[in-house]
């Protein structure tokens, strides 16, 4: 598809924002409890059950987190 020009020959303006989500320390949280889970599977169950533990509440609250987002977005298309 080839780039659309304005009359001029430079190009058009974009016809849609950019959406960038909000930072978030959610992924950093999720890596760290699978970390935590794998060596615990070396170690001992306990230190596997807490880094499940964060992985999984970590990754709940990042999809809710992801969806909030999403539904702010403008439906325009």
């Amino acid at each position: 598809m080839a780039a659309e020009t304005a009359p001029d020959g430079a190009p058009s303006q974009a016809s849609e924002e950019v959406h960038l989500p909000e930072p978030s320390y959610l992924p950093v949280l999720v890596a760290l409890g699978i970390t935590l889970a794998l060596v615990g599977v070396i170690l001992t169950w306990v230190i596997t059950g807490i880094g499940v533990a964060i992985a999984v509440a970590a990754a709940v609250r990042w999809v809710r987190q992801t969806r909030e987002e999403m539904a702010r977005l403008p439906l325009e298309q």
